[in-house]
């Protein structure tokens, strides 16, 4: 068995999930509502407060598709009831964030403002210097992918570590040119 897909998905109050027909799941909560169309090779049950994913066969696809299948429900429920954060820092001399409306607008070295703007049920936020920027939603898959497209812009650099990066990402430095001190070009 697999270890993730055999562990129940435990339903927080005002969480409601419906099964339709092909696994297709609905999953209700107090930030909002998430859908999804879950491998047709599972069985998917709620029993209570928890909702059970068990597998047809041990098939090698059958046991991949196990712990996924789980871990896509576990991510809904965990989404409509508290929601997902992801924090970007921003290091580089002149590199910072402003919110124009909803909207995210970046300098980060190009000769432009690069301007974000958030798909539905994606919220920005950033801090007052401008050197943090918070990534918030309901969808763990869309705000990961969010966040990775705005590291993208300018990804840390490996000399000065100028760029944007994760909270907690360490960058190690590379060192710079090393020439010997007062040599003349071979003399």
């Amino acid at each position: 068995m697999s270890r993730i897909g055999k562990l129940p998905v435990a339903l927080p109050k005002n969480v409601t999930v419906t099964i339709g027909q092909g696994n297709f799941v609905v999953v209700q909560g107090p930030k909002g509502q998430l859908q999804q169309q879950l491998p047709a090779e599972l069985q998917i049950e709620q029993i209570g407060t928890e909702v059970h994913v068990t597998r047809s066969s041990d098939a090698k696809n059958h046991r991949a598709l196990h712990g996924l299948g789980r871990a896509l429900l576990s991510n809904m429920v965990t989404g409509v009831s508290a929601g997902f954060t992801r924090l970007l820092d921003i290091e580089g001399v002149g590199y910072r964030a402003n919110l124009m409306g909803k909207n995210l607008v970046m300098m980060v070295g190009y000769s432009h403002p690069v301007e974000i703007v958030p798909p539905d049920g994606i919220a920005f936020e950033v801090d007052k210097p401008g050197r943090q920027v918070t990534i918030t939603g309901i969808d763990k898959q869309l705000v990961g992918q969010i966040a990775a497209q705005i590291r993208g812009l300018r990804p840390p650099e490996p000399y000065k570590g100028k760029g944007v990066r994760y909270r907690g990402e360490i960058v190690r430095l590379k060192a710079g040119k090393s020439g010997k001190a007062g040599d003349k070009g071979g003399k």
